[in-house]
């Protein structure tokens, strides 16, 4: 028999939340967590962290998925009238789950497609990648609504810390810096600066070739964590991981955006010895 799909009413019967009494309440094992992003349309393109999702693997081997609201949501809703998902329609309120949250589920190329294989190499990842791994390169990012997905930052034990993400707006620059991008070889060594003027943004992550070429932007999520530790003398680093334009056979399912977005993959590597990553008022949760 088929199973049919999940609708918001079945959803919120299973999403409760766990009593104290609950086995989740024993220490984790592990803990992954990604961060849900949502962005208005034209004109002003804000852009918002609304939710945080944790993976949470157990030391019995169990694993169990928590969604709650950030404060992030809260001034969403204050400012662009942010509408509550439909699966999370408190705001107060934590909501967990034994499968991933269809909300990220959706946003994750299924491994039965045929061109799963060249999807995950576009990422620079492996056909063993989970969607943890997926989610955290990608981006989440889909032609249909206003979502994205990010990871949280977590530092090693001597305060270095990686990042991979997409460059992102060169479709906005002239296509001299558009053929400077395809030309780009993986290894290629990027600078990045803070741009103060950026519009509609305000800041920016603006990213330069070694000739001082602009080919674009870093994700939004990292401009508060760059700008809070700017005062800090921090050392990064970034180069081109992957450049799709020389992989003729990559392929860029639907679910992951627009292509030009998806091209160029970049590693970046810093280190914080007193900053704490991800710690911003915005980013923190609502519900306990």
């Amino acid at each position: 028999m088929r199973k049919r799909g999940w609708t918001g009413r079945d959803f919120r019967k299973l999403a409760v939340k766990t009593p104290r009494s609950s086995p989740h309440a024993l220490p984790p094992m592990k803990v992954q967590t990604l961060f849900l992003s949502w962005q208005t349309r034209k004109p002003n393109y804000w852009w918002f962290p609304v939710g945080k999702m944790d993976i949470v693997h157990e030391s019995d081997a169990r694993t169990w998925y928590r969604f709650r609201y950030t404060r992030g949501a809260k001034r969403a809703q204050d400012q662009a009238r942010f509408p509550l998902l439909v699966e999370f329609p408190k705001l107060d309120r934590s909501y967990e789950f034994g499968e991933l949250f269809p909300v990220f589920q959706n946003r994750v190329t299924r491994p039965t497609r045929p061109d799963f294989s060249d999807y995950v190499r576009s990422l620079g990842l492996t056909e063993s990648a989970d969607a943890f791994d997926i989610l955290s390169v990608s981006g989440g990012r889909r032609v249909t609504d206003p979502y994205g997905v990010f990871p949280k930052l977590a530092k090693d034990d001597d305060g270095s810390f990686a990042c991979r993400f997409f460059l992102y707006g060169s479709q906005h620059l002239p296509p001299q810096a558009q053929e400077r991008i395809k030309k780009l070889q993986e290894g290629e060594a990027l600078h990045m600066g803070m741009e103060l003027t950026n519009q509609p943004n305000g800041l920016a992550l603006q990213i330069q070739t070694e000739d001082h070429r602009m080919i674009g932007w870093a994700p939004r999520y990292l401009i508060a964590e760059l700008a809070a530790t700017a005062a800090d003398s921090c050392e990064y680093s970034a180069r081109v991981l992957r450049n799709n334009f020389q992989h003729p056979n990559t392929a860029f399912p639907g679910i992951v955006g627009p292509f030009v977005n998806r091209q160029i993959l970049i590693e970046m590597r810093g280190r914080w010895d007193d900053y704490e990553p991800m710690s911003g008022e915005e980013l923190q949760p609502l519900a306990d």
